[in-house]
């Protein structure tokens, strides 16, 4: 299977139309059904409900044309089991996030259903030798696998929290993950990269500040799957390991921002990390004058240029590769230092 510049595009247009489509279609259904989310808690930022689902449309989306393109392609068995290895543990957990959309459930359950979603994974990925940097050691691959997949699936969840915050800096996280796996002619990866991309922007649409329709924790879990495991597959082929390495870190670096400076703000006053709040990067950005818009623009910039910064290591890592690496790694620290300077709280 060999796709040109062309044909990848024409994934990610046509999934961004698709998507486009199916989300007015979602967002009536939830109307229908009552399935809104309501700000009723104090961290909530929004003033009006506004229905759940989006991420009904984005899994859809993504599914139907990735099963799609590979039909048209004359897929091999091979091609078909490792990406459904991806789609499908990715649409497990787009149904337990849609149960707790719509019923709520507890934090540990979740955490319980995620780590069991992220060790068949990591089997798979351990068995099938498609984990882009390995370790070389199959215990310690696979605990790194599990613990990444875990994390980047709530670091999603987690950064679902302003209008257009999420969706945009998948799809900007996203782009350059295409952008190297096409380099490097990783078709599956960076197929289901273009995809992923186009299904985020078909959302945006709809999701862009104020928001009609939320993806809700369906659409931020299977998207965390996705792009976990496509961070995992991609094959930077960078010497040394260490340089292979920075590259998916550098990618994800913002939603691990946001986490982390949730996580830390959480614990220093005694809360659950579990436990929702009101001080993520998007909600620290608002006190410091920002409009949601203006704060959701400002996301995508820094995710933009963390994955300047990952492609620039891929592009010349002889040259500017540590370099590159201490400067993204400086860059970061200071972000948490200054964010973590912002209250917590609104006063």
């Amino acid at each position: 299977m060999h796709y040109s510049i062309q044909q990848y595009l024409a994934l990610g247009i046509v999934t961004f139309i698709l998507v486009g489509v199916l989300t007015p279609i979602m967002r009536v259904v939830a109307m229908h059904i009552g399935a809104y989310d309501s700000p009723n808690i104090p961290r909530k930022v929004h003033k009006e409900p506004v229905p759940y689902l989006g991420g009904v449309a984005i899994a859809l989306g993504i599914l139907l044309v990735s099963y799609s393109a590979m039909l048209y392609s004359s897929f091999s068995l091979r091609t078909f089991a490792l990406a459904s290895s991806v789609l499908l543990p990715a649409l497990a957990i787009a149904v337990m996030g849609l149960v707790d959309d719509l019923k709520g459930l507890e934090p540990w359950p979740r955490l319980v259903f995620q780590t069991f979603a992220a060790v068949i994974v990591s089997i798979i990925l351990i068995s099938t030798r498609t984990i882009g940097t390995p370790l070389h050691n199959r215990f310690l691959d696979g605990a790194v696998t599990v613990i990444w997949i875990v994390g980047v699936c709530n670091a999603i969840n987690f950064f679902d929290n302003l209008d257009g915050g999420a969706a945009g800096t998948v799809a900007v996280i996203t782009l350059f993950i295409f952008a190297i796996a096409f380099s490097r002619q990783q078709v599956l990866v960076g197929a289901l990269a273009i995809v992923t991309a186009g299904a985020t922007a078909g959302f945006l649409v709809w999701n862009r500040s104020p928001a009609k329709i939320y993806m809700g924790d369906a659409g931020a879990l299977f998207l965390g799957i996705i792009v976990a495991v496509l961070t995992i597959r991609l094959d930077p082929e960078v010497t040394p390991r260490i340089k292979s390495l920075a590259i998916p870190f550098l990618l994800m670096a913002l939603p691990i921002l946001d986490t982390t400076v949730a996580v830390l703000s959480r614990l220093k006053r005694g809360i659950s990390p579990f436990e929702g709040g009101r001080d993520h990067l998007s909600h620290r950005l608002m006190r410091l004058g920002f409009e949601r818009d203006s704060a959701a623009l400002t996301l995508w910039f820094g995710a933009a240029f963390f994955g300047a910064i990952a492609l620039g290591i891929f592009k010349s890592p002889h040259s500017f590769g540590y370099p590159l690496m201490g400067i993204g790694g400086i860059i970061w620290i200071g972000l948490l230092v200054l964010f973590s300077k912002v209250p917590s709280e609104d006063t």
